[in-house]
């Protein structure tokens, strides 16, 4: 049987004999890139060497990286689609290019994971008026072996990747499939169809190309290689399993659902077991990350809150967030030691939310009651005022309303529904507008003044002081710390005076590389939490005040930083504090 653990270390040592250095997963929280709220692929904790800053582990890198994608979250529930998931990938900044990408993965699919060579076809980039048609990486997949009959030419929309935002890097992406067995669904059926009956298995992306803000696309001075292959559905093709909740990796939660349930609703017991599952993975990252109503505490709300009233259809009684999560933290706690060291963290918040929607969800019925009374009918508009107002779900609505022989016009509720969601749309637009990673001056300045405030905190608080987790946007720093009472004014005035005598004193940011082990010894902040800790690490200084590994980008000096000015400090979470501050 193939595992998650078994492919996972088949791939990195794989890679490795390829010359690739195997690097730890990053966070789910972005250290310093105010674009995202999650961490949704390998590379985008890799950015600032994609675009042609020095990677300490060399040029060629292999990782299983942790990833939340919320952008399908209503099609969680189907065979395949997840929010949170392992994503395996190698990545090439400027070394190789197509024939050894192209040439490895057909090597580690079929000699390594032993699949039928003759079950694979691949598709390519068409071509267009912005980039030639990909024949290169056509004829490499022929001179493996693949026939050009099972090679397939696609549009922009369905083979190329990029830029993640209006400009940067792209290119064209080559796909491969694996034929599942079955009939074809009519004669338009070939890979990317539907169906079921071709499996995408992995995709490699060329970055050949930048897009200028012109719209220009020219030829990029450094063209990298990015993979991505999903663990939990090659693992689920490899077993022969018809879905994702069928794989070892979440058959032990759907049985604890099942034993805890009264009724039997497939998609709300496959709900409930991604959505904790992707919430213990947030709430283990140590970073302050709690259910709120903004950011990434509320997507982490929407997840739990979804769950529970999932588990209500389910005729689930009482908490039961805390059961369900107990499996996770077993199934995964070994590999994830961050599960098991943050468990407790992650049980009091799941039950905690449990608490607060139990409230909501009473003051949500009881308005119901009040309207019902006083219209004697629920309108499309009502069930939408419940649900933005007391975040009462629409399924629970119309089930009330279904109880008292009431029928509500969901096409009004959907039509508001779909106003709040382009409102939504457009006051998030402004995250993403900057690409994959926002490098600007003002950003990295900012991150450089978060590390003299971690130096500064911990002179002043004391060593147990930790960074557990950071926002940067070009308006603002956010700075979470682990400290066990509030931050007292004169506490703060005298950090704020520390770092701005560091900024005054004009010292110089300098770079070095070297073995993690080493950094350590030469008094490197360092906090490592994965079983791939690199080998060799970048660290940043700022002699006799502050050091620590870190990824960068930063000033050249801490005169470039500006006047530094704490504007607020607050509790975050049990332990853990939280400073905003900006630079002027």
């Amino acid at each position: 049987m193939w595992t998650g653990k078994k492919l996972t270390e088949s791939y990195l040592e794989f890679f490795k004999k390829k010359g690739h250095a195997i690097i730890p997963s990053a966070s789910l929280i972005p250290e310093h890139d105010p674009t995202v709220l999650f961490t949704t692929a390998g590379m985008h904790p890799l950015v600032p060497f994609l675009i042609g800053q020095p990677h300490p582990e060399g040029k060629r890198l292999v990782n299983v990286q942790k990833c939340i994608r919320t952008n399908d979250i209503e099609e969680v529930g189907d065979a395949s689609h997840l929010t949170f998931f392992f994503m395996l990938g190698n990545w090439s900044l400027g070394d190789y290019f197509k024939k050894e990408a192209i040439e490895w993965s057909y090597e580690f699919l079929t000699k390594v994971i032993g699949l039928d060579k003759n079950r694979l076809s691949v598709t390519c980039f068409e071509g267009d008026k912005d980039a030639p048609k990909d024949e290169e990486s056509a004829k490499i997949w022929e001179s493996q072996g693949i026939p050009v009959e099972r090679i397939y030419f696609n549009p922009k929309e369905d083979n190329w990747w990029g830029p993640a935002g209006k400009t940067g890097p792209c290119g064209p992406d080559t796909e491969i499939f694996f034929d599942m067995g079955k009939e074809k669904c009519g004669p338009k059926c070939v890979p990317g169809c539907g169906c079921g009956k071709y499996f995408e298995i992995w995709n490699d992306v060329f970055m050949q190309y930048n897009k200028t803000d012109a719209g220009k696309f020219e030829p990029l001075a450094q063209q990298n290689v990015d993979t991505g292959m999903g663990v939990e559905r090659t693992v689920a093709m490899l077993n022969g399993k018809a879905t994702v909740y069928d794989t070892h990796l979440f058959k032990p939660i759907m049985d604890k659902i099942q034993g805890l349930s009264k009724n039997d609703l497939l998609k709300s017991k496959r709900i409930i077991a991604d959505h904790i599952r992707s919430s213990c993975f947030v709430l283990s990252e140590g970073k302050g990350i709690v259910p709120s109503n903004v950011e990434q505490g509320y997507v982490v709300r929407r997840m739990i809150r979804r769950s529970i009233r999932h588990a209500r259809l389910l005729g689930i009684e009482g908490r039961f967030c805390r059961k369900i999560a107990e499996v996770v933290v077993e199934i995964y706690g070994a590999e994830w030691p961050q599960l098991t060291r943050e468990r407790e963290l992650i049980f009091l918040e799941l039950e905690r939310e449990e608490d607060r929607f139990s409230k909501v969800l009473s003051n949500g019925l009881n308005r119901f009651g009040r309207i019902l009374q006083a219209k004697k009918k629920i309108s499309g508009e009502d069930a939408f005022l419940l649900y933005q107002s007391f975040g009462f779900p629409i399924e629970m609505t119309l089930e009330l309303a279904e109880e008292k022989g009431i029928k509500i016009d969901k096409k009004i509720f959907e039509k508001e529904f779909e106003k709040h969601q382009d409102t939504s749309r457009k006051a998030t637009a402004g995250r993403f507008k900057s690409g994959l990673q926002d490098q600007s001056e003002t950003t990295v300045r900012m991150h450089t003044a978060t590390h003299l405030l971690h130096a500064a905190l911990r002179k002043v608080l004391g060593n147990h002081v930790q960074q557990k987790g950071s926002n940067i946007t070009p308006e603002r720093l956010r700075f979470d710390f682990s400290h066990p009472e509030k931050v007292t004014p004169e506490q703060r005035a005298e950090v704020e005076k520390i770092v701005n005598e560091a900024i005054e004193k004009a010292i110089p940011v300098k770079r070095k590389e070297m073995g993690l082990k080493e950094a350590k010894k030469a008094g490197a902040l360092a906090f490592f939490d994965s079983k791939y800790a690199p080998e060799k690490v970048s660290v940043y200084s700022v002699e006799g005040f502050s050091k620590e590994v870190c990824a960068g980008p930063h000033v050249e000096n801490t005169k470039d930083i500006g006047k530094f000015k704490i504007k607020k400090e607050e509790s975050v979470a049990a332990g853990v504090r939280r400073i905003k501050a900006v630079i002027e």
